[in-house]
């Protein structure tokens, strides 16, 4: 039986929702330049958490901060939903409804968004925590069972995955196809580097993940703040956690783009 997808278009076709789905672009992209702003302060001996939970710290503390992070919220819900909505009717700018691939990678993200909403709305009630020291722990629970490690290591080798993917979506410029019109040189000098940079630091999260598997040590299942801080432990460390924090910073100037040009 056919699915009714009408309604589903007209929603995709409201001005207004499009323009708060395009603001969850914006706020991840602020997101990763503050990520990688933390990163290359690491580099210089100060403190932080160079991940999500850091970043939505870092914006609570500034003036206006609690405004700011009520905005992410709205923004990130706003994203999911049209995921969501293009994993039922497919992409606006599409003239079919999309493959079943293309439908599940909308899904997926919606998921992402969704959690990004989440930890967002704690930090906005004042109940944000760690998101490395949340990893951990959910780590050591899992850890307790068989079925719990084997969970582990297939979340490590799916993270894994995205990150290579990101490499080569960045390497192979692939994501110039979710943007409309012309890309010129900057955008995708900033593209290739911030998709490269941000799918070296997922694999990095997914080693460390298999890693705490491999030596019975929930800790170093940290994230990506773990994942960038090991990078900074390593010979040359500081010059690696730099470069680690322009490259993911740059992601978010690509994401800032993406607000204003992403095919939707």
């Amino acid at each position: 039986m056919a699915i009714d997808t009408s309604r589903g278009d007209r929603i995709q076709n409201s001005t207004a929702f499009e323009r708060a789905a395009r603001a969850g672009h914006l706020v991840s992209g602020v997101l990763h330049l503050l990520i990688g702003y933390i990163a290359v302060r690491l580099a210089f001996g100060q403190g932080g958490n160079a991940d999500q939970s850091g970043a939505l710290g870092e914006l609570a503390s500034k003036p206006g901060g609690a405004v700011m992070l009520w905005i992410a919220v709205v923004a990130f819900l706003a994203l999911a939903a049209w995921r969501i909505l293009e994993a039922v009717v497919g992409k606006k700018t599409e003239a079919d409804s999309g493959s079943a691939t293309d439908r599940l990678k909308a899904g997926a993200l919606a998921v992402v968004y969704l959690a990004f909403a989440w930890s967002a709305l704690n930090f906005a009630r004042g109940a944000g925590q760690s998101t490395g020291q949340q990893n951990a722990g959910l780590t050591a629970r899992l850890m307790e069972s068989t079925i719990g490690k084997v969970v582990l290591v297939v979340a490590a080798a799916v993270i894994i995955g995205v990150g290579a993917y990101h490499v080569y979506k960045g390497i192979s410029t692939r994501f110039e196809k979710d943007l409309e019109g012309h890309v010129g040189r900057p955008v995708r000098v900033i593209g290739v580097v911030g998709y490269t940079a941000k799918g070296l630091a997922l694999v990095g999260v997914g080693v460390l993940v298999a890693a705490a598997v491999l030596t019975a040590d929930p800790g170093k299942a940290t994230g990506l703040d773990g994942a960038v801080k090991t990078l900074g432990a390593q010979p040359f460390g500081q010059i690696l956690l730099v470069l680690a924090g322009v490259g993911i910073a740059l992601y978010g100037v690509y994401a800032v783009v993406m607000a204003r040009h992403a095919r939707m």
